[in-house]
C-alpha cells in the first residue's frame, strides 16, 4: 500500500511539473491603421513624414501587449507583422529573454495569421481597423481599400478581425483582445463576445481621429493584455460552419469576370466572386490569391 501511494505521489509530482513547464503561447497580429495617433497616409506608408514615428508607436504597443501577457504567464510569442509590406515592426526592440518569432513580408497562405496553430492559448489583435462596410471607422477597409468593397464569410460581412478570428478558430484558438479605434473595438466585441478591448482613439472620419497619447495607450494595452490572457478560458473561438462560403466583392468588373473562368468560382453578380471553401485554410488562401496575384510579379 505504501509503495502504491509513493508511486501515485511521484506520478502526480511529475504531471504537475510537466504541466507547469508547458509553454503558454500567445499569437499577436499587428496592423497599423488602428495604432494610437495614426489617421492618414502620412503615418501609413514609407513616403509619409510620420511613418518612422508610427513604426515606433506600433512596436511599442506590441511590446506593451507582450509585457501584459507575460505578467499573466505567457512564455512564448509569435508576432505577425501585418501592415502594408509586412515589414513595419522594429524587430530589434523585442525581448530576447523569452522566445519571440516575428513573421514578416507577404504573401503568406494564412495572411495576417501566418504561424498560428493549435499550440497557442490565445490571440491578440493590435492596431486593427474597421471593415470596408463601416461608415464610421478611420481608414476602414478589408484587406484592400483599392480593390474590394466587401468580404463575407457564410453570408456575414467581415472585418479583417473577423476573418482572422475565424482562421484562429480553425485551430481552436480564441481571440482574447483587440486594440484600435472605437469602431473596430465595438464591432469585434459584438461579433466575438466579451473580449478585452482598448479603443486608443475615436474615429471622427475616415481620415481623422481624436487620439490618446501613445504612452497612455501603451499602459492601457499592457493592463488589458494581462487581463485578457488570464481570462482566456472564458473566450470562445469564432468558428465558421463548414464548408465556408467566401464572397469577395470588387470595385471593378473585370477581376470578377476572369475569376469566373475557374470552375471552382461562381460569379454571384457583376462585382462578386464566390468560393465554397472546405475550411478557413482554403478560404484564407483564396483571399490571399485574389488580393496578391499579378502575372507580372517577379522574381
Amino acid at each position: 500500500m505504501i509503495r502504491r501511494l509513493m508511486c501515485l505521489a511521484t506520478f502526480l509530482l511529475c504531471a504537475s511539473t510537466t504541466w507547469a513547464q508547458r509553454p503558454l503561447k500567445v499569437y499577436i497580429s499587428a496592423d497599423m491603421e488602428g495604432i494610437t495617433g495614426v489617421a492618414s497616409a502620412d503615418q501609413l506608408s514609407p513616403a509619409g513624414f510620420e511613418y518612422s514615428k508610427a513604426r515606433e508607436w506600433m512596436t511599442a504597443e506590441v511590446l506593451a501587449a507582450i509585457q501584459g501577457a507575460r505578467e499573466a504567464g505567457a512564455t512564448e510569442f509569435v508576432i505577425s507583422d501585418s501592415h502594408g509590406n509586412g515589414q513595419s515592426l522594429l524587430i530589434e526592440k523585442f525581448p530576447t529573454d523569452v522566445p519571440v518569432t516575428v513573421v514578416r513580408s507577404f504573401p503568406r497562405p494564412l495572411g495576417m495569421m501566418e504561424g498560428i496553430d493549435s499550440s497557442f492559448a490565445a490571440v491578440i489583435f493590435i492596431g486593427y481597423h474597421a471593415a470596408t462596410t463601416s461608415t464610421t471607422g478611420v481608414r476602414a477597409h478589408t484587406m484592400s481599400s483599392a480593390l474590394l468593397t466587401r468580404i463575407a464569410l457564410n453570408g456575414s460581412a467581415q472585418s479583417e478581425a473577423g476573418i482572422n478570428a475565424a482562421i484562429a478558430a480553425h485551430f481552436g484558438v480564441p481571440v482574447v483582445m483587440i486594440t484600435g479605434d472605437d469602431a473596430i473595438v465595438s464591432e469585434t466585441k459584438q461579433r466575438l463576445g466579451n473580449i478585452e478591448g482598448v479603443a486608443v482613439k475615436h474615429a471622427i472620419g475616415f481620415h481623422s481621429v481624436a487620439t490618446m497619447l501613445p504612452e497612455v495607450a501603451q499602459g492601457n494595452i499592457r493592463a488589458r493584455a494581462k487581463i485578457a490572457v488570464n481570462r482566456r478560458a472564458e473566450m470562445k473561438p469564432y468558428t465558421m460552419t463548414k464548408p465556408v462560403t467566401v464572397d469577395v466583392s470588387f470595385k471593378n468588373y473585370r477581376p470578377v469576370e476572369i475569376l469566373g473562368y475557374l470552375n471552382s468560382i461562381q460569379r454571384v453578380d457583376a462585382h462578386t466572386a464566390r468560393l465554397v471553401a472546405k475550411d478557413m485554410i482554403e478560404a484564407s488562401k483564396f483571399l490571399e490569391f485574389v488580393t496578391s496575384y499579378d502575372p507580372a510579379i517577379t522574381p
